[in-house]
């Protein structure tokens, strides 16, 4: 896949584009970094992002819409150049919810649309104000969402030009051929958004994804911070692996600059988060090299099959993704 730094957008099913990096930004309190979202969206801007992943869940969008006014008003880049993506969250699984919520986000930062809005995952949790609703006694209040009629409500969004494209998150197969066998199909989704890394190819989820024209979105592409709370600690750090950092050695980068290469190479979107201007400079700088056939095999060989967001609080729920194969 030839890609540039000043050109590195895919082609989306629906005719749009998406860029093939983006910044995450997500905030997690375990590893708060000292920047804030605000002044590091306006660095990854200037640094070349035009790619941002946010969700009302992080609670920042405020702070990513101002960075990207602000650079707009400097005459960085025009809105048409920034692709945003928004999610909507498990508690607004309701069809009458759906629009409300994707205009608090559209509120949040101050925009007229959105790039992508995308399920944020299959499992619906009790719609209210909570984001992690629980009863008295601590557990889990789920609710069983009609992920079809969430869907056609996203269909209506787009036609009223509040997004230009549609995707999900975290959904197996199933999941997503509930979504494409729906009849009536409007608009399919154009993205499934999953952790996807060296430790974890996801190649059978991928190979469906392409043959239906679904762009895979990695989260976590470098692993994960080692937040015992959410995180799956049985495989051990990505970065710290032998093959990628001597692969690393061979091109004078990075073990996360190889792992980040081999996504792209596979047509994979990636959306690193970090808000340490070192490391967003460097994720960036993955356009100058190429990795071979032989490497990407190899690499391809270090999966482990083992998640490190696997969701363990929510194995209980009836829609649970990742008991499936893919």
């Amino acid at each position: 896949m030839y890609l540039m730094t000043a050109r590195h957008r895919i082609p989306l099913s629906d005719g749009n584009s998406i860029p093939i990096i983006g910044l995450g930004t997500f905030s997690d309190t375990y590893t708060k970094s000292s920047e804030t979202c605000l002044a590091s969206v306006k660095r990854a801007i200037d640094l070349g992002y035009r790619h941002f992943d946010g969700a009302s869940l992080y609670r920042n969008e405020h702070e990513v819409g101002q960075a990207i006014r602000e650079k707009i008003e400097e005459g960085k880049l025009k809105r048409e150049d920034i692709f945003y993506c928004g999610k909507l969250w498990a508690t607004c699984f309701l069809p009458e919810l759906v629009r409300p919520t994707l205009e608090k986000t559209l509120q949040h930062l101050k925009m007229d649309y959105v790039d992508l809005y995308i399920i944020e995952m299959p499992m619906g949790l009790k719609p209210g104000k909570e984001f992690y609703p629980r009863d008295k006694n601590g557990k889990w209040l789920y609710h069983k969402a009609d992920l079809c009629a969430i869907w056609e409500a996203l269909e209506a969004c787009k036609d009223a030009g509040l997004v230009k494209s549609l995707g999900v998150s975290n959904f197996n197969r199933r999941q997503l051929e509930s979504i494409l066998n729906k009849p009536g199909l409007k608009y399919k989704p154009v993205s499934n958004q999953v952790e996807c890394h060296p430790y974890f190819t996801q190649p059978k989820l991928l190979k469906y994804c392409q043959q239906h024209d679904i762009v895979i979105v990695a989260y976590s592409p470098l692993g994960t911070s080692r937040n015992p709370q959410w995180v799956n600690l049985s495989s051990p750090p990505l970065l710290e692996d032998a093959y990628l950092n001597s692969v690393a050695k061979k091109y004078n980068k990075t073990a996360a600059q190889i792992a980040l290469r081999f996504n792209i190479q596979r047509g994979v979107v990636v959306i690193p988060k970090s808000f340490n201007f070192e490391r967003m400079k460097e994720n960036f700088q993955i356009f100058d090299f190429s990795l071979t056939e032989e490497e990407m095999a190899n690499i391809e060989a270090l999966n482990k099959n083992i998640r490190y967001v696997d969701m363990f609080m929510w194995t209980d729920h009836p829609d649970y993704p990742f008991f499936d194969e893919y």
